[in-house]
């Protein structure tokens, strides 16, 4: 009788075993999203996508992540360059932003900017200042008691270097070719100033400096300076009416992080 009561309860405790790991598989299965656009699979949208894999955000595997780094704040830095391209797009901020992300991915505890409050600004001018009794003061509040970095990223340069465009155009060819006569001349002639074709390239250089100051005493702890080409193309060919165009690059985002990246890199490998 006994026996014949614990089969369904072993039955039992196994359909709901199951139902638990399907259940804990759909938790752990990465999100998947589809693409609407009516161009999805389309040669020009695999190129496209090409690209944009390209210029997406990768995680870097820090070298000494596994050992934790000394608690710290990232504080605005500064934007010393005067491109009117790269100031409109950027504020002190949003590089804070990526180097708290960065940071705290190469296991340094990093009390975030969002929970200092009106502390922030307080702290931002003491550590710029260098006023040493405005910084021991503001880092006895709370959680700032552990803080023994203050960080900043600085962005001092950012122009275009260089910019080379060339390109072909048919017309003038074409009419030479038509001046030859004939119905044959003249096809050719029309073929070929269809033609138009033309590149253009610009580079970039993006230079970041990162700075480590001494939660007590605003004292540099050290300093490094980093810096990144960017370019930016655009291509474009046009045949008898048929038009093909491709036009990409790293964007000032993605230099931007990648640049913060690699502070945090050399930070990780050299001061932990």
């Amino acid at each position: 009788m006994n026996m014949m009561r614990f089969i369904p309860f072993k039955c039992a405790a196994t359909a709901a075993a199951f139902a638990l790991a399907a259940v804990g598989g759909e938790v752990l299965a990465q999100p998947t999203f589809g693409n609407p656009s009516p161009t999805a699979g389309t040669e020009t949208s695999q190129k496209a996508n090409a690209a944009a894999d390209a210029a997406a955000y990768k995680e870097v595997e820090y070298a000494n992540k596994g050992t934790r780094g000394p608690a710290l704040v990232v504080i605005p830095g500064e934007i010393k360059s005067n491109n009117s391209t790269f100031t409109q797009r950027f504020l002190p901020n949003n590089i804070a932003d990526f180097g708290e992300l960065e940071l705290s991915n190469a296991n340094f505890p990093v009390l975030e900017r969002s929970n200092l409050g009106n502390l922030l600004q307080e702290i931002s001018l003491a550590y710029n200042m260098g006023d040493v009794d405005k910084a021991r003061k503001t880092m006895q509040v709370g959680k700032l008691k552990t803080t023994k970095w203050i960080v900043k990223f600085d962005i001092l340069k950012a122009e275009q270097i260089a910019e080379n465009k060339e390109g072909f155009d048919g017309r003038a060819l074409g009419g030479i070719i038509g001046m030859f006569g004939g119905l044959g001349g003249s096809v050719a002639g029309q073929a070929t100033g269809s033609v138009r074709s033309g590149d253009s390239t610009g580079v970039w250089l993006v230079g970041m400096r990162y700075k480590i100051m001494d939660a007590n005493t605003t004292e540099q702890v050290a300093q490094g300076y980093k810096e990144l080409k960017m370019e930016v193309g655009a291509k474009q060919t046009s045949v008898l009416g048929v038009s093909q165009s491709a036009k990409g690059g790293v964007g000032l985002d993605t230099m931007v992080q990648r640049l913060v990246q690699t502070a945090v890199y050399e930070i990780d490998s050299k001061y932990k």
